[in-house]
C-alpha cells in the first residue's frame, strides 16, 4: 500500500483521540487518526458487556472545552450507561466533523523513528503505512484485554466473552448456565443483568472488591439545569480536588472524631454513593488503622445486604479499601441473594481446570454452556507495548520497559523524539475523572506542538535525567500512604509476569497541573527541541 503522510499520527478514536484531532485542526496541523474498531468511542466501543456504564457522574463526565457542546448535549441518568456514552462521542465526532480524518479497521502493528528524516512510520496490520512527523498514542489506559492462564480455556466448547471484547449484537444468555471468571468492575456491572438471564449463574472469585452503590437515576431535570447555569463553577471546583471530581473532602482526620461522627461520615457517603465514599476523611489512604475503621462499615453493609452469612463472609474484602480502585454497583450484592447464583472462592485453591464443557475448581466439576472472562486489562502499559514502538538507534518500548516503565510527565519518553502518550504511566490518568485530565494532556501537547512549529523544531524529546527524575517522584509518592500495599493493576499485579511498579501519578490533580504549566514557564524545562 502506499505510504500516506501527516504532521501527527494518532492511534485511537476516543475521547483522547477525537479531542487531539480537534485541536490540531484549530492549530492547522493535519493529522490522521488510526483506530482499530468500526467507529470512535475507545473504551465506549470496546465495552460493551451487559450493565456497562461510567463510575462517574454524567454531569462530570464530558468534554469542558466547549461551553455550547456542555449546553446542548442531554445524559438521561445519573450514571450513564455505555450506549448512551458511546452516542456522545459520535455526537462529538458528527459535531466537530472528526470522521473524514480517521481510518478505522487499522490496527496498528510497529511504529518505527526514522532518525534521518525525523519521522515515524507506524504500519497497520493490514500492510497500510502512515507517516507523520509526530506520533501519538491515544490507546486509553484500560484497552488491552487480560487473559487469565487457566489450563484447557481454549478447549471449552461453548461461547466465550471476555468483557472487554464483548460482541456487538446482543448476547442471550437465557436458559443458559453460565460462569463467570473475575469480580472486578465490568463483572460487578455485568453478573446483576447475567443472572437475570442465566439458569444458573457461577462466579469464580479470586479477590473480593469494594462496591459502593450508585444509587442511580434517572437524571433530575432541575439538577440538570442547575449544573449547566453554573458549569464553569463546578469545573474549577474540581480541579481543586485530588481526583479532578466536584466532590466535598472532609478534612478531618477518622480518630479526631467520635464512632459515632465516623458512622455519621461513612453513612452520608454511602447514602450519596459513587467515587466519593472516600472523602469521608482526609487519612483513609494514609493511615492503615483508619482504613480499618471505612473498610469494616463497608464490610458490615455487605453482611446486611447478603442473606447467606457464609457467602457474605467470602465477598467481604480482606484488604485495604481503596488501595484498588473502588467499583460503583447497582444491586451487586443483592444478586448473590438469588436462588441461581453460586459464588465459587478460588483465592487459596486455583481454578484447576477448564474442561469442553465446564469449569475444575476444588475438584469439582461445575457444568456451564457459556464462559464469560471478566478478568481486566493489561493496564496503562499494555496497549502501549503491544505495539512495536522502535525510537531512536530503533530501541524497543516493550524492551525498555520490561522491568517496568518510565517516562516524563506521563507524556513522553527518552529516546522516542516526537512521540507524545495521552494519560500515560505516570500521569494522573486512573487516579482522576478522565476527561478533563485528557483535556489537559491534550492541550498541553497542541501547545507544545504549536511552540515546535513557531520556532522551526522538527524534533522534540524528553531528556534522561529529567524523566529518571519525575518517575523517581512518581514512585516515591506511591509508598507514601497505603496504596501499594495490595496487589492491584496500579501496580501490574493482575498480569502474570509483570514487572510490580506503580503506575499511575499519586500527587493529585493540581500538582500535576502546576508541575505541567511550571515547565512550559521554564522554557519546557525538560525537554530537548531541535
Amino acid at each position: 500500500m502506499n505510504e500516506r503522510e501527516f504532521d501527527v499520527v494518532i492511534v485511537g478514536a476516543g475521547f483522547a483521540g477525537m479531542y487531539l484531532l480537534h485541536q490540531m485542526h484549530k492549530i492547522g496541523m493535519s493529522a490522521r487518526v488510526l483506530e482499530a474498531g468500526t467507529d470512535v468511542g475507545g473504551t465506549w466501543y470496546w465495552n460493551r458487556y451487559p450493565g456497562a456504564r461510567c463510575d462517574v457522574e454524567s454531569m462530570q463526565y464530558s468534554y469542558q472545552f466547549d461551553d455550547e457542546l456542555q449546553q446542548e448535549w442531554s445524559w438521561s441518568e445519573r450514571y450513564s450507561p455505555q450506549p448512551e456514552i458511546l452516542k456522545y462521542a459520535q455526537h462529538v465526532a458528527d459535531r466537530y466533523h472528526l470522521r473524514p480524518d480517521i481510518d478505522f479497521n487499522m490496527r496498528i502493528k510497529s511504529a518505527t523513528f526514522d532518525e534521518a528524516r525525523s519521522q515515524w512510520t507506524l504500519t497497520s496490520e493490514n500492510g497500510q503505512m502512515t507517516t507523520g512527523r509526530y506520533f501519538v498514542m491515544a490507546t486509553g489506559c484500560l484497552s488491552a484485554p487480560n487473559w487469565p492462564k487457566i489450563d484447557g480455556l481454549d478447549r471449552f466448547a461453548g461461547p466465550t466473552y471476555h468483557t472487554a471484547l464483548w460482541p456487538h449484537e446482543k448476547v442471550d444468555f437465557t436458559g443458559l448456565r453460565v460462569g463467570v471468571i473475575g469480580t472486578g468492575s465490568s463483572a460487578i456491572q455485568s453478573i446483576p443483568h447475567i443472572a437475570r438471564e442465566a439458569k444458573h449463574l457461577t462466579v469464580f472469585q479470586r479477590t473480593a472488591n469494594y462496591a459502593i452503590p450508585a444509587h442511580n437515576a434517572p437524571l433530575d431535570p432541575k439538577t440538570e439545569i442547575k449544573t449547566k447555569a453554573t458549569y464553569n463553577e463546578m469545573r474549577a471546583r474540581a480541579k481543586t480536588t485530588p481526583g479532578g471530581l466536584d466532590v466535598v473532602y472532609n478534612q478531618d482526620l477518622v480518630h479526631d472524631a467520635t464512632p459515632e461522627e465516623q458512622f455519621a461520615a461513612f453513612e452520608r457517603n454511602w447514602q450519596r454513593g459513587g467515587l466519593g465514599f472516600m472523602s469521608a476523611f482526609s487519612d483513609l489512604m494514609l493511615e492503615k488503622s483508619a482504613n480499618d475503621i471505612a473498610a469494616e462499615f463497608v464490610r458490615e453493609k455487605i453482611r446486611a445486604t447478603v442473606d447467606d452469612p457464609e457467602t457474605a463472609e467470602k465477598l467481604c474484602p480482606k484488604n485495604v479499601i481503596g488501595a484498588k480502585r473502588l467499583c460503583v454497583d447497582i444491586n451487586y450484592f443483592q444478586t448473590y441473594n438469588r436462588d441461581n447464583v453460586e459464588l465459587v472462592d478460588v483465592s487459596e485453591v486455583p481454578i484447576n481446570a477448564i474442561t469442553p464443557t465446564s469449569i475444575q475448581a476444588h475438584n469439582i466439576d461445575h457444568e456451564i454452556d457459556a464462559l464469560v472472562i471478566a478478568t481486566g486489562f493489561d493496564a496503562m502499559t499494555g496497549a502501549l507495548t503491544q505495539v512495536d514502538i522502535r525510537g531512536r538507534e530503533k530501541a524497543s518500548l516493550a524492551e525498555q520497559w520490561k522491568d517496568g516503565p518510565s517516562t516524563y510527565l506521563g507524556l513522553a519518553m527518552h529516546d522516542f523524539p516526537n512521540m507524545f502518550t495521552v494519560t500515560g504511566p505516570g500521569s494522573p490518568s486512573v487516579f482522576s475523572n478522565m476527561l478533563p485530565t485528557i483535556e489537559q494532556h491534550v492541550n498541553w501537547i497542541a501547545d507544545c506542538l504549536g511552540h515546535a512549529k513557531s520556532k522551526g523544531y522538527t524534533v522534540i524529546e524528553a531528556d534522561a535525567e529529567a524523566e529518571s527524575a519525575w518517575w523517581a517522584h512518581c514512585q516515591d509518592l506511591g509508598e507514601v500512604g497505603l496504596k501499594t500495599v495490595t496487589d492491584s493493576w496500579y501496580v501490574g499485579a493482575n498480569v502474570a509476569g509483570k514487572a510490580r511498579v506503580f503506575l499511575p501519578y499519586f500527587g493529585g490533580i493540581p500538582a500535576y497541573f502546576k508541575k505541567c504549566e511550571e515547565v512550559v514557564q521554564n522554557g519546557y524545562e525538560g525537554f530537548s527541541f531541535s
